[in-house]
């Protein structure tokens, strides 16, 4: 297996600063519909009492059936691009995005891992110390949703359902008429909400709800964080996200950038 891609040190463009909190796709299937982050949150940020200095970052587990787009979705926030001739990702590979959130630098590391079988041992080691689990699913493929149910089952294990943020994305809207995917949507924010799942749809071809979809994860992300240090009793305020544990092993990202190898 190849290494992990590893982008790092990109700069924060500027449509990636986030000052509001980005508005749900569908109020039938949503973690929240208030309009802005909490108080609590604002006012940590202005008074400059988030560890202003250093790496803020939460981790993204994307899981899936094969072929369902998780790869085109990653791809088309991170890269701008389509590929409709892509290869499947062998084990995991992942990302670094960064946002400015609140005036506070924030980073998004998205893991795309493979839905084939043969992989699901060495994937399900990158499910730890997620803060958000994306399963995806085609619109087009019934099966992929009714998979969707067990995907999050697999990633919970190795996670506290309680600290984990649950998004279900149904992938390749441009394949569907409009009232094929209302019909399609219907079945897919049932289970949502099943899930405590917050449900969207994107195009990762035409590029439709892609860029919301990722600054609402963003966004909900870095509240969620900072409201769990700031309610820390009597403990010291921590960088956001400082150490994510990969494969069981506490290390910086900064660290691991140096000595992941292959699996």
């Amino acid at each position: 297996m190849t290494s992990p891609r590893r982008n790092f040190m990109s700069p924060i463009s500027w449509d990636r600063v986030v000052e509001n909190l980005p508005k749900c796709y569908t109020t039938e299937a949503c973690l929240q519909s208030k309009p802005h982050m909490d108080g609590r949150v604002r006012n940590a940020c202005q008074q400059d009492k988030t560890g202003h200095l250093g790496l803020k970052i939460s981790k993204v587990v994307v899981v899936g059936d094969l072929a369902v787009g998780k790869t085109c979705l990653i791809h088309r926030f991170c890269k701008d691009a389509f590929d409709a001739d892509y290869k499947a990702t062998i084990g995991v590979d992942f990302e670094v995005e960064r946002f400015e959130i609140c005036g506070i630098p924030f980073s998004l590391q998205i893991w795309d891992t493979a839905g084939q079988e043969r992989f699901k041992c060495i994937a399900s080691a990158y499910y730890r110390a997620a803060q958000v689990l994306l399963v995806a699913f085609d619109l087009s493929d019934i099966e992929s949703l009714d998979h969707s149910r067990q995907w999050l089952e697999d990633a919970m294990k190795e996670n506290d359902p309680h600290r984990v943020l649950v998004f279900l994305v149904g992938c390749k809207k441009d394949l569907l008429s409009a009232s094929e995917c209302k019909r399609m949507e219907m079945d897919a924010i049932t289970l949502a909400k099943a899930m405590n799942a917050e449900y969207w749809s994107v195009s990762s071809k035409e590029g439709e709800n892609v860029k919301d979809f990722f600054f609402r994860i963003a966004s909900l992300a870095f509240e969620a964080s900072l409201l769990q240090e700031l309610e820390r009793p009597n403990g010291p305020m921590t960088r956001i996200g400082e150490v994510v544990n990969v494969a069981g092993t506490s290390q910086s990202v900064y660290e691991n950038a140096s000595k992941r190898s292959c699996c």
